[in-house]
């Protein structure tokens, strides 16, 4: 299981209030801060522990759909009563998914591939409430890159900004300089529609305009890893 993070101020029950609390199933700085951004604060955050794997065949959007489930209900078990909010993001370039960074030679291949074309990036968000619905939506946006040289690339992988993240690049770091074009949500980029999101839990009972203090004022909370 999961370390929970209680992101409630020191001393307070992580679903004080007179609503349910929100559970974030993502150890990602990236969502986390999104959603602070929007004045949600997630009352704990549990990594989903979930095998991100394409099945045989499977095409982007599916996959992207089926990991965000996946990663909701796997930590919903953990925290019947609560909302359980989950992401997943797959970029790929036709049928090919790219995987996410976890080492240079990858990062240099995404790169290399990406390099002058125009690329899809699925982002799938679920939610879990209460009462155990299940509701999502998948988000497509479209990003294209200029041609990278190859000082574009070495750069860019000394940066570091590529490590974890799916496609090798994060937009809203130092690749937005690649970034000619864009459609769709730049914050499902990222990693979560805020859109969506928010139009999620509001048409399900969370209550969003619910005033919350940010991460940085918690004494307690810590990101995993």
């Amino acid at each position: 299981m999961h370390p929970v993070l209680n992101t409630a101020p020191s001393g307070a029950p992580a679903t004080a209030g007179p609503r349910p609390g929100l559970v974030l199933a993502s150890s990602s700085p990236r969502r986390l801060d999104l959603l602070a951004s929007i004045g949600l604060v997630p009352d704990a955050v549990c990594p989903a522990d979930v095998d991100e794997t394409p099945l045989k065949n499977e095409l982007p959007r599916p996959c992207a759909l089926r990991l965000a489930v996946d990663k909701a209900r796997a930590v919903a078990r953990l925290h019947p009563g609560a909302f359980v909010l989950a992401g997943d993001t797959v970029v790929a370039r036709g049928r090919r998914h790219l995987p996410k960074a976890l080492d240079e030679k990858t990062a240099r291949e995404c790169l290399a591939l990406l390099s002058g074309t125009r690329h899809r990036v699925y982002t799938a968000v679920a939610l879990i409430t209460p009462e155990q619905k299940l509701v999502s939506r998948v988000v497509l946006s479209q990003v294209a890159f200029k041609r990278l040289s190859h000082r574009d690339i070495a750069h860019y992988i000394a940066s570091g900004e590529w490590e974890g993240k799916a496609g090798g690049y994060a937009i809203q770091g130092r690749a937005a300089a690649f970034v000619s074009f864009l459609s769709g949500s730049w914050s499902a980029v990222v990693g979560l529609p805020l859109y969506e999101t928010a139009a999620l839990l509001e048409g399900n009972g969370y209550d969003t305009v619910r005033s919350r203090p940010g991460p940085a004022h918690h004494p307690d909370f810590r990101l995993p890893g």
